[in-house]
């Protein structure tokens, strides 16, 4: 199985390319955007909400626990790179448009 353009396995992990547009009217996954998957979410980029909510939708999304994903870099950028400490692969369906969860 291929893995999606904005995946890379990383040690015992993976991490996946972001490109994050807060204040969104509703979150979703728009699609892939410069080799990132682009996701539009609701929380403001004030006082650290977008990047607690991202977290939160590519945990939903992914069906892992919140836990396991983190930002590694690009805080403070609407490009990030989050960590997923899972060994196994996910269902990456969940961070497509059509498989979105919200």
């Amino acid at each position: 199985m291929s893995l999606p353009e904005f995946v890379s396995r990383c040690g015992g992990g993976w991490r996946i390319a972001v490109w994050v547009q807060p204040g969104a009217s509703r979150s979703e996954v728009v699609g892939v955007y410069q080799q990132c998957v682009r996701i539009r979410l609701c929380a403001p980029a004030v006082d650290n909400k977008a990047n607690k909510a991202l977290v939160a939708f590519v945990a939903d999304a992914l069906k892992v626990k919140k836990g396991q994903v983190s930002i590694e870099s690009g805080r403070s950028a609407r490009r990030k790179t989050l960590a997923l400490d899972a060994a196994a692969a996910p269902d990456w369906i969940g961070l497509s448009p059509a498989g979105c969860p919200r």
